[in-house]
């Protein structure tokens, strides 16, 4: 019996669909620790940029995810690309499975790839500074700060009924309010954008975790926006704003690479 691990075989590792003739190259930026040759296979003016690849499942792993991420980056300084999802592998060693998934799906790409032309994907998240965000609302709502006020030399032992009550309107005050900053930073921006997806919060201070599609010639007035928007509201939110982003939130691509 052989000790020997049995290798992998080989296949391409597709990283995402762009409207293109001709061939294209990259270099050697591809997955894993090989960092195979990066390039284009095309069929009929539509381009799947892969990689040859061991056909293994590739862990959703820091190192993994920006390898996959920097090649789209890179294609994205020419391209409209759709972003195919991570880990998706053609079980060919050669360039036929690949354009065999362009000529099954080529109505499917050709369309989506219409829809998306010219636009790009732009993400802010706005986070509550904690100390600021309280004080705001201690300053805004007078029952809470006459209560504080009243309470503020008094031992603690005589007063926890008071200071648990307190808390509770503390807690809900600051719901309201992250409800009604993230509604008008939404209703100030979302007029520039074709789609807005707005993603789960993480954490109680965070106000807003949104993707926006963008056309490319609307960016500068929404960086405006944006820019204004921070401004104001410095005092308490930070704005964390990135962008150019493959359109992961408004393109769910997953290609079928079985029995092709």
């Amino acid at each position: 019996m052989s000790n020997e691990l049995e290798i992998p075989k080989e296949g391409k590792y597709i990283y995402g669909i762009i409207r293109h003739s001709g061939p294209i190259e990259y270099g050697p930026i591809g997955m894993g620790k090989r960092a195979d040759r990066v390039y284009g296979i095309n069929y009929d003016g539509i381009t799947a940029i892969v990689s040859d690849s061991p056909i293994i499942i590739y862990e959703a792993r820091r190192v993994n995810m920006i390898t996959h991420e920097k090649v789209l980056e890179e294609v994205m300084k020419q391209f409209t690309v759709l972003p195919v999802r991570f880990s998706t592998i053609s079980e060919h060693n050669d360039d036929t499975g690949i354009l065999r998934i362009i000529e099954k799906d080529y109505q499917k790409f050709d369309e989506m790839l219409t829809r998306m032309e010219g636009k790009k994907e732009l993400g802010l998240k706005v986070i509550a500074q904690e100390a600021a965000i309280y004080e705001s609302i201690i300053e805004k709502y007078d029952e809470i700060r006459t209560l504080r006020d009243k309470l503020m030399n008094l031992p603690a032992d005589k007063t926890h009924y008071q200071r648990v009550k307190i808390g509770e309107m503390v807690a809900e005050a600051l719901k309201k309010e992250t409800e009604n900053y993230k509604n008008t930073i939404l209703d100030a921006l979302s007029p520039l954008a074709e789609d807005v997806k707005v993603n789960d919060n993480y954490g109680e201070m965070m106000i807003l975790n949104a993707a926006f599609l963008i056309k490319n010639t609307t960016e500068p007035a929404f960086d405006k926006v944006v820019n204004d928007l921070s401004e104001q509201y410095n005092r308490f939110m930070t704005f964390k704003y990135v962008g150019t982003l493959p359109p992961y939130n408004f393109v769910n691509l997953v290609i079928n690479t079985k029995g092709i």
